[in-house]
């Protein structure tokens, strides 16, 4: 770890706007007197693509701005967690339900030195993903796809389909 040096890695903007983002992020963005208006229109200002009527919920934390795109009529529940590291897209008539976390952040574990390993996530029209779901980086969930509550996506889910988590079972009495 001594070595990693984040190679590869774009924050994307000047460490001030990095700074005031976390700042107005964390005393007015994810408060729950933040009226949703407001908080599309602080995220537009620190560069987010955001279409019409998007409901963006308190407690949503987005970890750059500038890297988030998201589509019309979407839903954005609150205690979801969208760690943009790199582009999240978020397409039109989508529902991120609650506590749900987008990651398109890793590390190489066979780097010395534990570099990066990080890719965009993609979530396409009329998707659903359940609550407390993780998409992981390199993900696309394809138009009309659904992610069940706690599943742990890991590869792209196609067009139409439905993933869940396992269902817990009776082991023993």
């Amino acid at each position: 770890m001594a070595g990693f040096t984040g190679a590869g890695y774009d924050k994307g903007r000047p460490v001030h706007i990095q700074a005031l983002w976390l700042a107005v992020s964390g005393l007015v963005l994810t408060r729950w007197w933040c009226p949703g208006r407001v908080r599309v229109a602080i995220l537009r200002a620190f560069g987010a693509t955001i279409a019409d009527n998007v409901l963006i919920r308190h407690r949503v934390r987005i970890h750059w701005p500038w890297k988030l795109t998201v589509g019309a009529d979407t839903w954005i529940g609150e205690d979801t967690w969208i760690l943009n590291l790199e582009p999240v897209t978020i397409g039109s008539d989508v529902c991120i339900s609650q506590a749900v976390l987008l990651c398109t952040g890793s590390h190489d574990r066979r780097s010395p030195t534990f570099e990066f390993d990080n890719a965009p996530i993609v979530i396409e029209d009329g998707a659903w993903v359940a609550a407390r779901a993780t998409v992981l980086r390199g993900v696309t969930v394809g138009t009309d796809a659904v992610v069940g509550a706690t599943a742990l996506v890991t590869a792209d889910v196609p067009a139409g389909t439905t993933v869940l988590a396992p269902r817990a079972g009776e082991v023993g009495r």
